[in-house]
């Protein structure tokens, strides 16, 4: 698999996974469960990604092919992330979510930045479980044309 390959599988899951969480954000406001639509979305996507991308997978080592695929859109996924947790529409929903998680009355600023990394890394690590499954799976949903 070239790069390129790499890249535009990337782009790929990263525009699925962004227009599928838009639609499931909507969706799951009654049931507050706005991680539920990301996990959902970054699975989804990976499946198709997995399911397009599956000849060029095939061609040569699944889990190189995969791997590669995964370890850039983890990449991506850490920058969305640290985007995110950086943006000010996010940072009360984030100080509220790990005050409902821990007692912060008294956290200083290393602290609040110390579990926002291990959030960060916490969510990256889930994501990359996820892109791995999904494009594993799609991969496999595929068979190889026998030549």
């Amino acid at each position: 698999m070239k790069f390129s390959d790499v890249v535009l599988a990337t782009v790929s899951i990263a525009l699925i996974a962004r227009l599928l969480y838009a639609i499931l954000a909507v969706a799951s406001v009654p049931l507050k469960s706005d991680d539920l639509a990301v996990i959902i979305a970054f699975l989804v996507a990976s499946l198709i990604v997995g399911y397009v991308f599956a000849p060029k997978i095939h061609e040569e080592s699944k889990i190189k092919a995969i791997g590669g695929i995964v370890v850039l859109s983890t990449f991506v996924l850490m920058v969305w992330f640290v985007i995110w947790f950086a943006s000010p529409q996010a940072s009360p929903q984030f100080k509220d979510m790990l005050s409902s998680m821990f007692n912060t009355s008294g956290w200083t600023n290393y602290e609040w930045a110390v579990y926002s990394a291990l959030l960060q890394t916490m969510f990256t690590v889930i994501g990359l479980v996820i892109l791995f499954i999904g494009l594993y799976a799609g991969s496999m949903l595929r068979k190889p044309k026998k030549t």
